[in-house]
This record gives structure tokens, C-alpha cells and sequence, in this order.
């Protein structure tokens, strides 16, 4: 499973959610985290609609979309949104 994690330089809650994914990726053996940033990516958040920072998406191993959260999601949010990709 994976989480893309969403982030731009200016933004304040990026920081929130960098500690919220990692908490996620220490208690989760197998969940990859991986961070972008919108402005070296336009085309991908123009294609997935990410629309604000910090954007966090989880997907199965299939890369199907299980959640989003624009904004930061708390730690137990996104274990049970990493539970469902399993």
C-alpha cells in the first residue's frame, strides 16, 4: 500500500502531516510513503484534482484510491483509511 503525500514550500500544515504519515509508517510494516511537491508536479495535481496542500492519498497495492484528506488527517484517521488498503 502507499500514501502520497501532497506538499508545497509555503505551507503551514505541511509540516502536521509529514508527522502524521510517519507516525502511520512506523506502526504500518509495508506502507510507503512518498512526498511531492505540487509545483514540480503540476500535470499529476492537475489530474488528480488536488486542489490544496497538504493532500494526503492512500492506495492499494492496485493503485485504486481508498482515501483522501486535504488537510491533516489525525494519526487514527489515517490508520483506518491505511487498514482499508490492506
Amino acid at each position: 500500500m502507499r500514501l502520497d503525500l501532497w506538499t508545497s514550500a509555503f505551507c503551514a500544515s505541511c509540516g502536521a502531516a509529514r508527522r502524521v504519515a510517519a507516525d502511520a509508517a512506523a506502526l504500518v510494516p509495508g506502507l510507503t510513503v512518498t512526498e511531492r511537491d505540487v509545483a514540480a508536479h503540476p500535470d499529476d495535481v492537475e489530474h488528480l484534482g488536488i486542489r490544496s496542500t497538504p493532500t494526503i492519498i492512500v492506495r492499494r497495492d492496485d493503485g485504486a484510491e481508498v482515501f483522501r484528506s486535504p488537510g491533516v488527517p489525525t494519526r487514527d484517521q489515517l490508520l483506518v483509511a491505511v487498514a482499508k488498503a490492506l
